[in-house]
């Protein structure tokens, strides 16, 4: 095993704050995963595996031993005329991954093109977008129990999928994932009727949408109002969609008209978070080089900040604005360390 010390995390997530771990390692095979989490565990040292740190935000030094997922590997397990069964390495790119199976006209996760992050990274936060989420589209996950200390497969349905939840995100740790299965569909049924990608297609003057049409009008609603994090430090979506009684979206409603808000049962409602902190002032607003992304207040963008605490208190300051306006509390969709 390749061990650094006292490396900085800035070149290591997106939001490229000047923090620093005390040990680093990267991995590219179960092997070396096992004896950096081996190594960890002997040295009393706590460890976090790193995808390409697209959704999280370093506040303080981490003491301990970060470990860089680079197992990769996009393998064909199973196919048949009508579907496809794919293995794919933890630390595969998830745009590029995305783009091979358009390319291939494989369908099911073209509505999720340009999600930055790594394949590993998907089912912990369970992404979504355009009314798609990647646990619909997964098989099952392997991954090392750092518990039991041995290699398990997980199920679709064991994985715990909800709303940006996942088993691997609430139990921290536990669950290291080495390769996803996805089935992925040769005649899909395709999702044009969330956001803006039914527009663009007619704006196109496509009338019988294809998996690439759909994953090329997703690339251009996200490009154009969504920062690239390599130009401007940002996790995409900072916080969540809050669910809400019906109670309370009663209440909100004859207050607000305007509320955009989407009905998920008879007594629950999903708040769009972006219009809650929009009509609380913040889309634009820019303090100790943090901002609102002048397009998506749902983004927080780094415009200097070398201290991660700095973006954090930003977000705080929305959280508690949301929370005095409208009685609703935001949950941070970024991992906080």
């Amino acid at each position: 095993m390749k061990l650094q010390k006292n490396i900085s995390l800035q070149p290591y997530h997106s939001f490229a704050c000047e923090e620093s771990a005390t040990f680093y390692t990267a991995v590219q095979t179960k092997e070396a995963l096992i004896e950096a989490i081996a190594w960890a565990k002997s040295n009393l040292q706590s460890y976090l595996v790193l995808g390409s740190g697209s959704n999280i935000l370093f506040t303080k030094q981490y003491n301990g031993l970060v470990i860089k997922m680079e197992i990769t590997g996009i393998q064909k397990l199973q196919e048949s005329p009508s579907e496809v069964l794919l293995q794919v390495g933890a630390g595969e790119n998830w745009t590029h991954f995305v783009s091979y199976c358009v390319q291939k006209s494989w369908g099911g996760l073209e509505n999720l093109s340009l999600i930055p992050g790594t394949v590993g990274a998907a089912p912990i936060q369970n992404i979504g977008a355009y009314g798609v989420e990647v646990g619909e589209h997964i098989l099952s996950v392997d991954a090392y129990d750092t518990v039991q200390s041995e290699w398990v497969t997980i199920s679709q349905l064991d994985c715990g999928f909800s709303y940006r939840e996942s088993i691997f995100k609430k139990e921290v740790n536990r669950f290291i994932i080495c390769s996803v299965q996805f089935k992925l569909s040769k005649q899909p049924l395709l999702r044009t009727d969330y956001g803006a990608i039914k527009a663009v297609l007619h704006d196109r003057g496509i009338r019988n949408p294809s998996v690439e049409s759909i994953a090329n009008a997703v690339i251009f609603i996200r490009s154009s109002k969504l920062p690239d994090p390599k130009k401007l430090g940002n996790a995409g979506s900072f916080f969540k969609n809050p669910m809400i009684t019906k109670t309370l979206y009663d209440q909100l409603i004859l207050q607000f008209p305007s509320l955009i808000a989407y009905p998920i049962n008879d007594n629950t409602y999903k708040i769009a978070a972006g219009w809650l902190i929009e009509a609380c002032g913040w889309k634009g607003v820019t303090k100790d080089q943090v901002g609102c992304y002048k397009d998506q207040a749902l983004i927080i963008v780094n415009y200097g900040a070398t201290k991660g605490k700095t973006i954090f208190d930003f977000s705080e300051a929305i959280i508690q604005s949301v929370k005095v306006k409208f009685g609703v509390m935001l949950e941070r969709e970024v991992s906080i360390l």
